[in-house]
């Protein structure tokens, strides 16, 4: 990875349901930085992916705040993010960190948590193709690309993006708080 995020806490929101490798190629690209990667899900104990990766929880979001982070991951899967984005204290959670113009990575279905937060009007991005009606009618540019960046958020299509995601993941916690992030 090009930039040093030593010191930086990078909370990963995830449910039952995640697309396995959205999270672990991306706290891998944390860790090999020298970030600290955190597990926050709306429940404690252990989570399991699509295709069988489970992790423990760190927190529940419930017990969060964004003060306490540097940066928000939001890994897709369609049922983690359907299911995330009726959670209340997770859309409260995403929404906390454009507030304080802290950097947000999202892929493929996860924007669906961004959309609840109302947090995607007048933002450029891309998601899963599937989401480009939803990003739309929430008010944002929706583009096909492999990665996306508008003032401090990440987002990408699919796992076959996600070189290029981390590595714009870990450039924009380096840079730390984007001025013109908004919420």
């Amino acid at each position: 990875m090009p930039r040093d995020i030593t010191g930086k806490t990078v909370a990963f929101i995830v449910t039952d349901g995640f697309e396995d490798s959205e999270l672990t190629k991306p706290w891998e690209a944390v860790q090999s930085a020298g970030g600290r990667p955190v597990l926050v899900a709306p429940k404690t104990g252990e989570v399991k992916g699509e295709k069988g990766h489970t992790q423990m929880v760190d927190r529940a979001v419930a017990d969060c705040v964004p003060d306490e982070f540097d940066a928000l991951v939001i890994p897709g899967g369609v049922v983690n993010a359907d299911h995330l984005r009726m959670e209340t204290d997770a859309a409260d959670f995403a929404r906390g960190f454009f507030e304080q113009r802290k950097p947000v990575a999202v892929i493929c279905h996860g924007p669906w948590l961004l959309i609840e937060a109302g947090v995607v009007d007048g933002r450029r991005m891309t998601s899963y193709p599937s989401l480009r009606t939803d990003l739309m009618n929430a008010g944002a540019t929706w583009v096909d690309e492999e990665v996306v960046v508008d003032q401090g958020l990440v987002s990408s299509r699919t796992p076959d993006d996600l070189p290029a995601f981390c590595a714009k993941l870990v450039e924009e916690v380096a840079e730390g708080v984007h001025a013109r992030q908004h919420a």
